[in-house]
């Protein structure tokens, strides 16, 4: 069997039930969600994630500055504390460097490293270089602490629960899709659209507040695509789910872009990965409470796009047919 066959989660899955099927000791939290989560002490929990980016994979070196890829390297690490409500205090960077690397690129990335470690208070704390025989790797681990029993996991929805966003969909995607395609004419709109794609914004801010709400259950980051990132809550929590297309957030710059469809641009919201808005279930005899609470706080809505149903599926149901696509799998794309 090739990798390619069995898919980026398929693989994690055979090597974590195969090799570390062990029960963790208590208060442990492993494989499967955003963060692993290590006790502290009666009052306190560590959660710890990382992520790897490398190039002509996650970047294309030539379309992005330094100082965006270095805000981006901690950024889309930085979403996944967001996502389990963590509020971030340290970073580690590995860094794998061809020899031909410009110096100055590299000080325009760790100005933006800096940039973000500095707006979310976590420092980086130490890591490790080397060299690489091709392309630039990036590999970034983060810490953060939540109150005992106050982080937010994708297993906890609930059948009833209304499934919601915290802002549009589809422009990273879109973005990247101009990046790829030089046949596109790439206007006001597209730098826009290219420009949303590498500098990701942590809702860091956003998971704390949210994870503090009563109502609030799962909740999870979009980095592969709501169509990959919605089914982690789906098997974690046992739950099946039906998302409302028609309801999906779109930006104006992607709906007015006229070198996408209306079909393109919803399966950009869909499956296209790397939003790195959060996506959250929440009670829905609290969702106007928290709705309200969240405006009041940062000026804007959740969008609510759909809803939790009882029984497991592995499935997500759309109004639409014609958007049943999966998200993004490292292996399978």
């Amino acid at each position: 069997m090739l990798l390619n066959e069995l898919g980026e989660f398929g693989f994690i899955e055979r090597f974590s039930e195969k090799y570390f099927h062990k029960p963790l000791k208590d208060g442990f939290l492993g494989i499967g969600d955003d963060c692993a989560v290590l006790p502290e002490d009666a009052k306190r929990e560590t959660l710890v994630s990382t992520d790897l980016l490398i190039e002509n994979v996650h970047f294309i070196k030539d379309e992005i500055g330094g100082f965006q890829l270095g805000k981006k390297s901690l950024a889309v690490n930085l979403s996944d504390l967001a996502a389990s409500g963590a509020e971030p205090c340290a970073s580690f960077l590995s860094l794998g460097l061809p020899k031909n690397t410009s110096v100055e690129f590299m000080d325009e990335f760790f100005k933006g490293y800096a940039f973000l470690s500095e707006k979310y208070n976590c420092p980086l704390l130490g890591g490790d270089t080397t060299k690489s025989p091709e392309n630039l790797v990036i590999n970034v681990t983060v810490l953060g602490k939540a109150k005992k029993n106050a982080k937010k996991l994708r297993s906890m929805a609930k059948p009833g629960d209304v499934i919601c966003v915290t802002g549009v969909l589809g422009n990273s995607a879109a973005g990247l899709e101009f990046l790829l395609n030089k046949n596109l004419k790439r206007d006001e709109n597209a730098r826009y659209l290219i420009d949303y794609h590498h500098n990701p914004q942590p809702r860091v801010l956003e998971g704390m507040f949210l994870a503090s709400l009563e109502g609030v259950n799962a909740m999870t980051d979009i980095s592969d695509g709501i169509s990959s990132d919605l089914k982690h809550i789906m098997k974690l929590s046992q739950v099946s789910a039906v998302i409302e297309t028609d309801k999906l957030p779109i930006s104006k710059e992607l709906e007015e872009n006229s070198n996408f469809g209306y079909t393109q641009k919803r399966q950009f919201a869909l499956s296209g990965g790397e939003d790195y808005e959060l996506l959250l279930t929440v009670d829905i005899k609290k969702f106007a409470a928290v709705n309200e609470a969240y405006f009041k706080k940062f000026g804007k809505k959740l969008y609510q796009i759909g809803t939790i149903k009882n029984g497991f599926s592995d499935e997500i149901f759309f109004t639409e047919n014609m958007f049943l696509t999966n998200g993004f799998d490292h292996f399978s794309a």
